[in-house]
């Protein structure tokens, strides 16, 4: 028997055990009610304000306290001026990014090689592995965490906001949401029953503090996270 024989092998012994029923036992209630669940994790999760500014605010807050930057922009042309300019201040050389307007729009600005994350027929991860950033696009922000959503489905597949050291995030402030509940269930709403086959929050700079408590950033993805934020509630 193989090495990856045997594994699968022990694999499916272990699963064949059944749990003891005190580790099932865990003493706590399963509502199936969405409004009472909802209702029971706002008790402990951080409270959100009502408005839209309000929940600007708080990511912003959060933003400043996990090392994420955030930018504010009047519109795309100014979002791809800034990626611009980030490019430059950086010495990109090549940067990840999948096709969408905006992300396009920003990547023309960095004048730099682009390796297509959703071309099927040129994707290479080891060409992606060593770009200089990754741009993408997010399925929501939460306002509660400070988090960006992405999906395998629309922001450029699982290794994109993840294998380049730089993560640059293209968004609009409608695509906030107040809280987890409010961005799952976009999703939900979203996608149906076709729920995209990886989901990702992703809550500040990759990071690890397991040596000696010293907080190390970009231990197990990006060391930088940045939101490029479109202000969509100006008139100018």
């Amino acid at each position: 028997m193989t090495a990856a024989l045997e594994i699968r092998h022990q694999r499916g012994e272990a699963l064949s055990i059944k749990t003891d029923a005190h580790v099932k036992n865990h003493g706590l209630a399963v509502d199936t009610d969405e409004t009472s669940t909802v209702s029971a994790s706002n008790q402990w999760l951080p409270p959100v304000g009502e408005t839209l500014e309000e929940q600007i605010e708080l990511f912003a807050r959060h933003s400043e306290r996990l090392q994420t930057r955030l930018e504010f922009v009047r519109n795309l042309s100014d979002a791809a001026s800034l990626v611009g300019s980030i490019a430059h201040q950086e010495g990109w050389r090549r940067v990840g990014a999948h096709h969408d307007p905006m992300v396009e729009a920003c990547v023309e600005t960095a004048h730099v090689e682009v390796c297509w994350t959703d071309d099927a027929e040129r994707y290479n991860p080891d060409t992606l592995e060593a770009c200089d950033a990754g741009i993408t696009t997010c399925e929501a922000l939460i306002a509660q965490t400070g988090s960006v959503l992405v999906t395998c489905r629309v922001n450029g597949g699982r290794a994109l906001s993840v294998l380049p050291p730089h993560h640059v995030v293209i968004t609009t402030t409608d695509q906030l949401q107040p809280d987890l509940a409010a961005g799952y269930r976009l999703l939900r709403e979203r996608y149906s029953d076709n729920h995209p086959t990886q989901v990702a929050l992703i809550t500040g700079p990759s990071r690890t503090g397991d040596i000696e408590r010293i907080l190390v950033l970009g231990a197990h993805g990006p060391k930088k996270l940045t939101v490029v934020m479109i202000d969509q509630t100006s008139t100018v």
